[in-house]
């Protein structure tokens, strides 16, 4: 579980979350858990043999978060193929109750940096989707 207060800096003219703060929001809770599970993140996003990047990301919100919001995000793990997973995230508004305000989800591939090859995860990275897939079951 990650926990986070909405700033200014993350809303919009209306002074709501902006959608891509909010998926910014989702990566932080992405690198907590890492950390949480033991991986070096700057070891892990600067390897010269393996990068991660996002192929596809969306979020549906359910209800506004404003500034000083405070926010949970609940993560679950998905390992689609032996190069490709997903994360699936539950963002909660503490302050209103624990109210569902958003669902997001963010889909990776594994490719090798120089030839941009798709390519098996690493070890430590399954680890850590066999780790959180149970998170939200």
């Amino acid at each position: 579980m990650y926990t986070r207060t909405v700033r200014l800096q993350d809303t919009d003219a209306a002074g709501v979350v902006y959608f891509t703060s909010a998926l910014d929001i989702c990566h932080e809770a992405f690198e907590d858990s890492l950390m949480g599970s033991g991986v070096d993140i700057r070891t892990f996003f600067s390897n010269p043999d393996t990068a991660t990047p996002i192929i596809h990301a969306d979020i549906d919100f359910l209800k506004p978060s404003f500034c000083g919001d405070q926010l949970t995000l609940q993560l679950s793990t998905h390992q689609l193929a032996e190069d490709e997973f997903e994360v699936r995230y539950n963002i909660t508004a503490v302050n209103k109750g624990e109210r569902l305000i958003a669902k997001a989800t963010i889909r990776h591939v594994c490719i090798n940096p120089i030839n941009r090859q798709r390519q098996p995860l690493p070890a430590e990275l399954v680890t850590w989707i066999q780790r959180w897939s149970l998170a939200m079951s």
